[in-house]
């Protein structure tokens, strides 16, 4: 695993994807052009700093002050990939109560991880599998303030260029300056606050108890915690410890220490208070599972350098859009969204292990990740000159080879088979609908297909500029990927093999007993959704170059499937339907609502041989005119997007980008809002960054400069890679 980590970091030091395009963009001026500036209270432009596997999201003063009033807006979350909390031992059921036998004339026994309606011991162990683990917010730092009413005259910028957010406002007539860090180094998870104040200073450091809940901040006030946590004072060195152990979670760590003088109390409920009468208070706090971590006794100004630091060379070194030269008055709406999700994946999406829907904003879906988001969250890493954040997560993938392998035994298929709902510890959450999700099993094929690229470049026009002594470093390390990440590939291969049936009568293959993208289908009657269709023909491919990239031979069963798979279906007005067994006309509203995954088949994959170009054409004009657009999900957007673009309507891409509608908001923050209950959704934000790189840079065949643009869009970008 160390050598791993060493040759991934060490490729990407030689990384440097090619800024081939254009006159040098002054990279500052764009990112700094949409620095979110907040004015008032709003519940929904709360601001956050971050790592990737740490953050700290704040409120209009700086800090978290107000976490109960924003609870129901974009929380104040403090929360790490690594934070989690289990409601019982894990040992309190056995995962076999919450499994059901299903038959979908494949010959075998195929076992699932499924939800029930009636009470009893399966019931029991479902919510229990479903909740367990649930993510922990790790504590609340705020200044101590009882009213938020009295909060007035607030100036608060977040400087996207550095990382810093600088809070200014008053409260109750006295005047606060608030500046806000968090530490960027991987394994730190600490997060450094200034304050200045023209009187005294107070902050009051609570610790919430989990709620284990669907969605909410994790957040449980009501709760008695003091038998859960101590602390430990040292005030020679003006640092406090603690020690806290929330039932069914373990032990996790804080440190707070602080600059110049200030008072530190423990109020009865189990707090931390620190006072300053001087007007001024630099302190920290850092957060840890690790009982031998080392505490970073350091002024916020040193955290403030490595930030800045860090978040400049990321600016500098990734991908880089520029829409001011465009006249079209909605480009600098585009760019601005561009730009803050571009630092919203950064802060949310690059730590250990995938990412949750939300982040490390605040919870949903209990805190857990789903793995047919995955492409969505970080294909982008890799398009965008970033690569490493994606290999990151890759390293987990690994290590629950040998969970996957299980969920595909138990249901009779070879290979790996990747759960959809899960957690660091890779266990299946149970779900009458993810259980039978099939298109997370292509994501780990295409991304490592994304990491291998962003070394040799394979089939893009980039190759072309770089010297022969760079592209035989590059296929190297594009081999040492391949060597390092194969068994996934492979593994992930035989699965689709295996779950691929063969239609004797017709001499083809199918694919049924799954629920497609378009979840508003059933299990037990979809045969051949398009999207999924088209994902499997293009992931055995991929697999098979994989193989010859490595002298080996091809594997003929991928091989024969490949030849076989069928063809997308259609009616009689030559639209491409939802499944094979889905009604020829679209009358249905289950067929009408969710995300129009039949557009997928082109755009987040090139064209084949299943797809006529004519046919999808009409089905993209009759989509973008007869769907139930309010019915659908931040993702869909730039999917819709992807399809136009590889079918030469640009302006549709743009338009579809642009589409003003509920799940389409991006709010002062950048955030994706979907509705009440998701007011932040990070694949909205990924997808995004996903379809302008494509839009930019291209995909394999396309031609000319910019081809997702409408030719009058003079579109100016660096470092960006082709989709395939």
């Amino acid at each position: 695993m160390k050598d791993m980590r060493r040759w991934i970091f060490a490729w990407v030091m030689l990384l440097g994807v090619s800024q081939l395009f254009g006159q040098p963009i002054n990279r500052k001026e764009v990112v700094r052009r949409h620095n979110p500036h907040v004015t008032t209270m709003d519940k929904l432009a709360s601001l956050s700093v971050g790592n990737g596997h740490f953050a700290c999201t704040v409120d209009a003063t700086g800090m978290q002050t107000f976490p109960e009033e924003y609870a129901d807006g974009v929380p104040l979350g403090t929360m790490s990939d690594w934070g989690w909390h289990y409601s019982k031992p894990m040992s309190s059921f056995d995962f076999e109560d919450v499994l059901v036998e299903r038959d979908f004339g494949r010959g075998h026994k195929e076992l699932y991880a499924a939800q029930f309606k009636e009470p009893g011991r399966q019931k029991e162990a479902e919510n229990y599998y479903r909740a367990n683990p649930h993510r922990l917010h790790l504590g609340t730092i705020g200044l101590d303030l009882d009213d938020m009413d009295l909060v007035k005259d607030i100036d608060q910028t977040l400087d996207l260029w550095t990382g810093k957010i600088d809070s200014r406002f008053t409260y109750n007539g006295q005047k606060y300056h608030v500046e806000t860090v968090c530490d960027p180094r991987a394994r730190v998870n600490t997060v450094s606050w200034r304050i200045t104040s023209d009187g005294p200073i107070s902050v009051i450091i609570r610790f919430p108890e989990p709620t284990g809940k669907h969605t909410d901040d994790g957040c449980d006030w009501q709760t008695d915690i003091s038998d859960y946590i101590t602390f430990t004072k040292n005030l020679r060195d003006r640092i406090v410890e603690v020690e806290r152990y929330p039932k069914g979670f373990g032990t996790y760590y804080m440190s707070v220490s602080w600059m110049g003088n200030a008072k530190v109390s423990f109020p009865k409920t189990k707090s931390i208070k620190l006072k300053s009468s001087t007007g001024t208070l630099d302190f920290s706090c850092e957060f840890s599972s690790d009982r031998t971590r080392r505490i970073t006794m350091e002024p916020f100004s040193e955290h403030a350098i490595r930030a800045a630091q860090s978040w400049n060379n990321y600016w500098n070194t990734g991908g880089i859009v520029d829409f001011s030269h465009v006249t079209d008055a909605r480009a600098a709406e585009l760019e601005r969204r561009v730009i803050l999700s571009r630092y919203l994946m950064l802060v949310n999406d690059a730590g250990d292990t995938p990412p949750q829907e939300t982040g490390l904003t605040y919870n949903s879906w209990f805190g857990k990740f789903h793995l047919e988001m995955e492409w969505w969250h970080q294909a982008q890493f890799a398009l965008w000159g970033n690569p490493y954040l994606l290999a990151r997560t890759f390293l987990w993938y690994q290590q629950m080879m040998p969970v996957a392998k299980q969920i595909a035994e138990r249901q009779g298929f070879d290979g790996i088979r990747w759960m959809k709902m899960t957690d660091p510890s890779g266990m299946e959450a149970p779900s009458n609908v993810g259980s039978y999700l099939i298109w997370q099993q292509p994501h780990p094929i295409h991304l490592l297909e994304l990491l291998y690229r962003t070394q040799v470049l394979e089939d893009s026009i980039a190759n072309d500029k770089l010297l022969p002594s760079e592209r035989k470093k590059r296929k190297d390390l594009g081999l040492k990927i391949i060597e390092a990440f194969d068994s996934v590939v492979y593994k992930t291969a035989d699965f689709m093999a295996s779950f691929a049936t063969y239609d004797e009568a017709n001499d083809r293959y199918v694919l049924k007993g799954c629920i497609p993208a378009q979840e508003t289908l059933k299990a037990d009657s979809t045969v051949n959704p398009p999207f999924e269709l088209s994902y499997w023909l293009w992931g055995l491919e991929t697999a098979q170059k994989w193989r010859e990239r490595e002298n080996l031979k091809r594997n003929p069963l991928w091989d024969d499937i490949i030849q076989k798979l069928s063809p997308l279906a259609y009616n009689e007005d030559s639209l491409y339907l939802a499944a094979e067994t889905a009604p020829q006309t679209y009358r249905d509203i289950r067929f009408t609502s969710d995300h129009p995954a039949v557009l997928g088949a082109v755009g987040i994959l090139p064209q084949s041989r299943l797809v006529n170009d004519t046919i999808m054409r009409k089905t993209l004009d009759w989509v973008w005119d007869k769907w139930n657009w309010d019915k659908t999900w931040g993702w869909d957007f730039p999917m819709v997007a992807m399809c136009a673009a590889r079918l030469g309507d640009p302006e549709r891409a743009v338009d579809a980008l642009l589409m003003p509608k509920r799940t389409n908001t991006y709010l002062v923050n950048g955030h994706n809002y979907q509705d009440s209950r998701l007011r932040c959704y990070l694949p909205g934000n990924g997808g995004l960054l996903t379809a302008v790189a494509m839009m930019c840079a291209g995909w394999d065949g396309s031609k000319g400069k910019n081809p997702g643009f409408p030719e009058d869009w003079d579109v100016r970008w660096e470092g960006l890679m082709p989709l395939p």
